[in-house]
């Protein structure tokens, strides 16, 4: 008896809002193995999981096959290639990315994808505020960040989210490791530091692209995108945490105003 997801434009405008906010997601939504060999429809309703399949695919090739890549996101591609799959993705295809892909090539497709976006992951308009966050030090510049983030459209935080989580693993194999027989594994050289140096214009941008001269940017400014993608990707597990306490609270709030939520979350639960 429980509610259907596909219900929600069925629900008042503030209801659906609400929900929004919560952006609640289960973990077997997630699960590509669902959909394997099927037609899956886009959903745009906000209560799943809102990762553009470009992202998604392109992070799932390169933990599959390019974590001991060495100069990953540095190292030249193949710019036909990139401007093929980024066609085929364009077109709406179901573009399945494996071992015969350059790593090279994915590397290069995300970076494109996350600088070409109209908007960018970070809205324009929360730039100067994500900014100022690389003045503040410890406690206070996380919980300022994780505010920040709760003002982001869910599709723009289950996308920062996921870009996060994988750079993390992506800087997890930076370093040369040994197997198990003594046997060298070459670590990649992509500290948390390139990473952020890399992917922080394409997060954060003042202007939109083709607008801003080259070398427009002010050192300061771009010290502190650096500084503020380090931070994201060092600290993204508790940046993206909501504390039980902080649950309580709006579930208390909702239980005064929209009981029709909890009881809706409560059966999605």
């Amino acid at each position: 008896g429980a509610m259907s997801v596909d219900s929600i434009a069925d629900l008042s405008d503030n209801t659906s809002k609400l929900l929004e906010a919560l952006q609640l997601s289960h973990p077997h939504e997630l699960d590509p193995r669902r959909s394997l060999g099927k037609k899956k429809m886009l959903s745009l309703n906000p209560i799943t999981w809102q990762v553009p399949r470009i992202v998604e695919r392109c992070c799932e090739h390169i933990e599959t096959y390019g974590l001991q890549t060495v100069g990953i996101f540095r190292v030249g591609s193949s710019k036909r290639r990139v401007q093929q799959l980024r066609e085929e993705f364009d077109r709406g295809q179901d573009v399945f990315l494996d071992e015969h892909q350059s790593v090279h090539d994915v590397a290069a497709l995300l970076k494109e994808f996350l600088r070409d976006m109209p908007d960018p992951l970070i809205p324009r308009e929360l730039y100067t505020a994500f900014l100022s966050t690389a003045s503040m030090e410890g406690l206070g510049q996380l919980d300022t960040l994780q505010l920040l983030l709760f003002l982001l459209p869910p599709c723009h935080s289950d996308t920062l989210h996921r870009l996060l989580r994988f750079l993390s693993e992506v800087a997890r194999h930076a370093e040369s490791s040994w197997g198990p027989d003594g046997q060298e594994i070459p670590g990649n050289k992509m500290t948390i530091s390139n990473l952020a140096t890399i992917f922080g214009p394409n997060i954060l941008q003042k202007e939109k692209p083709g607008e801003k001269d080259t070398g427009a940017m002010n050192f300061e400014d771009s010290a502190a995108i650096i500084l503020v993608l380090q931070r994201l990707i060092e600290h993204f597990q508790t940046l993206f945490m909501v504390s039980p306490e902080r649950q309580r609270d709006i579930l208390r709030r909702l239980f005064q105003t929209d009981p029709d939520v909890i009881d809706y979350l409560l059966r999605r639960k």
